[in-house]
């Protein structure tokens, strides 16, 4: 780890990672494919949530469905998801953590495949805003998770190399993107996904809650 007066980041996931949010997408996606008949099982969505809307539908419906009903569906889903606003919470001691972490000499940037008012209720969820330096969204790179582009994007903003970063994330997509940018990344199981599924995919270490992670900083990967 370098010394604490060099630039350092740590980049954060958001939905399933700092909000409760997995199963509400997974509803979302759920009921915004029924009303255009294609009945997926809820499983099968959740195991695709952090994938962009594209890779997701295509994972779930193949390209020829893709191509006929992907954006009516996509559609769906943002007015669904939107419905579901007041329902997001933040985990518990998130506002905690982020403060803490910046209060030690990280930079605390946020990478989400959010944008516009889903990005801006996430954001009045964590509550901390003074403790984040910068965020990426859906607008910013062309290619979502599992590419590396969130992550990289991210660094860029900060101007911090990713050997002096780390990633904090709950989904194998999440793993998968910061191992490509060459960044070290943590993963907690508050998505859904299991402790062995996030160590195989890659991850360096694994906390069941950003509570876990906090009470956990002094002996893990964002010690000082």
């Amino acid at each position: 780890m370098q010394g604490r007066g060099e630039p350092r980041a740590v980049v954060f996931d958001v939905d399933g990672t700092l909000v409760d949010s997995t199963y509400l997408h997974t509803v979302a996606w759920w009921e915004a494919l029924r009303q255009h008949d294609r009945l997926v099982p809820a499983a099968e969505l959740h195991r695709a949530i952090g994938l962009p809307a594209r890779e997701l539908l295509t994972r779930l419906l193949g390209e020829a469905d893709y191509a006929q009903l992907g954006a009516a569906v996509s559609a769906a889903h943002g007015t669904l998801y939107g419905q579901l606003h007041d329902r997001l919470r933040a985990f518990d001691r998130v506002p905690e953590l982020l403060r803490t972490l910046a209060g030690r000499g990280w930079r605390v940037v946020l990478a989400t495949s959010a944008k516009g008012s889903d990005l801006a209720a996430l954001r009045r969820a964590i509550g901390a805003d003074d403790a984040i330096d910068a965020l990426t969204s859906a607008e910013d790179v062309e290619h979502g998770k599992p590419a590396p582009d969130p992550v990289r994007a991210a660094l860029d903003l900060v101007g911090v190399p990713p050997e002096s970063a780390r990633f904090v994330g709950d989904s194998v997509w999440d793993v998968y993107a910061a191992t490509a940018a060459g960044v070290a990344c943590l993963a907690v199981c508050t998505g859904g996904t299991s402790r062995a599924e996030l160590t195989e995919a890659g991850a360096v270490a694994v906390y069941d809650s950003p509570a876990a992670l906090l009470s956990a900083l002094d002996a893990g990967p964002l010690r000082d």
